[in-house]
């Protein structure tokens, strides 16, 4: 499979505090691949840095063919990557139909939004249900429906997932983990960041870990669920 996101190099600093050095990966057409570290590794700076919203200081970050490298995040939109952003991030006041309407943004999604806003419901009926509630009143697994629909709205290639089961009941979590599945099987990327480190390797087409700023292993997803160093770091065992 061809490589649809390449980060090369990258070296990410917050004023002279270094957070990322030379990372480099890939996430190729239509898998899944999680980044597994312990907070603070620099797993959101990562996030951060190949959506636009922190310029690296250093290395490319390519999208296809093109050098996306310290684009603006609308820019990043525009050409196919979506994010949902740790904690959610929904609009509270606003009503869950005004929280996806909001994801067709772009000139990319604008057109198609009808046929996506269906695709969403169907895909989370409870959203269909529940669209003239304020964001803020759903549950928290709702809310991360909510945001995950926001994400499709803008009709991406890849999504870019940031602790999505962080804060969920097991319940919620499960759905959540179903939901990635099935839109991997609809032929979307995803770059995983995740802390539920035993179902995101399972999950995972190929993975990388990432420590104090550098990625330190790579390999398939069974074959870092198998890892000495990762089941006693990440997994207790």
């Amino acid at each position: 499979m061809t490589a649809l996101l390449r980060v090369e190099g990258l070296d990410l600093y917050y004023d002279d505090a270094p957070a990322l050095t030379a990372v480099s990966l890939e996430v190729r057409r239509g898998e899944i691949v999680t980044l597994v570290g312990a907070n603070g590794a620099g797993k959101s700076s990562l996030i951060r840095g190949i959506a636009g919203m922190e310029p690296p200081r250093a290395g490319r970050v390519w999208f296809g063919e093109r050098d996306i490298t310290g684009w603006a995040p609308h820019r990043v939109c525009e050409l196919g990557i979506a994010q949902v952003a740790e904690g959610r991030q929904v609009f509270p006041s606003l009503s869950v139909a005004d929280n996806l309407e909001l994801g067709a943004f772009s000139s990319r999604s604008r057109s198609g939004a009808k046929r996506t806003l269906e695709e969403v419901h169907a895909l989370f009926p409870r959203l269909r249900e529940r669209r003239r509630q304020a964001a803020g009143s759903l549950s928290g697994g709702e809310q991360q429906m909510l945001a995950i629909g926001r994400a499709l709205m803008a009709s991406p290639e890849l999504i870019l997932f940031d602790e999505p089961s962080l804060g969920l009941d097991p319940r919620a979590v499960r759905e959540v983990f179903e939901t990635l599945t099935l839109l991997q099987q609809r032929g979307l990327s995803i770059l995983l960041v995740e802390q539920n480190v035993a179902a995101s390797l399972r999950l995972a087409a190929r993975a990388y870990v990432l420590e104090n700023g550098c990625i330190t292993l790579s390999g398939s997803g069974a074959e870092l669920l198998q890892d000495e160093r990762v089941r006693q770091a990440y997994l207790g065992v």
